[in-house]
């Protein structure tokens, strides 16, 4: 899984039938943007949690998607060990 923040969104008119349905996000990661399709009514600012690969086509039942937003993160914590 991976962290990013959600910075914009795209539509699209046509699309394949496996996508109808299907809301697509711009997410930036520490890799550089990706567009996830959205299962959590996610917005623009929010920091979110996404799976990637075969996880998300399987999360978006088998359609070929690359990225799903599969949570809005509330809080983040970080521990260092010394």
């Amino acid at each position: 899984m991976k962290i990013g923040t959600v910075t914009g969104a795209v539509w699209s008119t046509r699309k394949a039938t496996c996508l109808q349905g299907q809301t697509f996000l711009v997410v930036d990661t520490v890799l550089g943007p990706v567009v996830a399709a959205d299962h959590v009514g996610a917005g623009k600012g929010d920091k979110v949690l996404l799976v990637t690969g075969t996880v998300a086509s399987k999360f978006c039942m088998e359609a070929p998607v690359d990225a799903a937003v599969v949570a809005i993160i509330d809080q983040e914590e970080h521990h260092v060990s010394t």
